[in-house]
């Protein structure tokens, strides 16, 4: 229990794409309602082809996690054994890793903890893997929030980047495990 609510975990498959995509989408929502649309943009990630082929691809090369709070599909993460191909200029760890893709939740469900627990579900899967590296990147403009939520989940920052023709700004970060 966390937050009030009983967060239990389970793997996600093919037919939890569409409500992946409107968790994304529900992110997206928020953000543009807090003035900060340079993570995602404005428009629903569900309507970007590229993002839909992103968050099936990760899916197929991985594993996907839905948290439930209280029997209601909450929060997501996909875990693969690699950063995603934007990043292909950084240096690799030099070692195995395991590494985060679209974590995200329904904005209804914000401050219960449903994220820090799919972190820590995919801390102790890494583990469990004989892995002891997890690694995530993520937006770092704006207030850097979403930086800071992942060190207050265990996350050291480790590489800057940008990408992409608005030069958007990224930070990977890492756990040991």
């Amino acid at each position: 229990m966390m937050g009030g609510m009983e967060i239990t975990i389970r793997e996600a498959g093919p037919d939890d794409v569409p409500m992946i995509l409107g968790m994304l989408d529900s992110c997206v929502e928020w953000l543009v309602s807090q003035g900060r649309p340079g993570q995602w943009g404005t428009q629903p990630l569900s309507r970007h082809a590229r993002t839909v082929e992103s968050v099936v691809r990760y899916m197929e090369e991985g594993s996907a996690y839905i948290a439930d709070a209280d029997g209601v599909p909450a929060a997501t993460l996909t875990l693969t054994d690699a950063p995603g191909p934007y990043l292909s200029h950084l240096p690799p760890p030099g070692e195995p890793e395991r590494y985060i893709h679209w974590l995200a939740s329904d904005r209804r469900f914000k401050g219960h903890g449903v994220g820090s627990a799919l972190l820590d579900h995919a801390a102790e899967v890494t583990r469990r893997a004989g892995v002891g590296l997890l690694r995530v990147d993520c937006y770092a403009g704006d207030d850097g929030k979403l930086v800071a939520y992942y060190q207050a989940n265990g996350f050291v920052p480790t590489q800057r980047y940008t990408s992409g023709e608005n030069d958007w700004p990224g930070q990977v970060l890492a756990r040991r495990v």
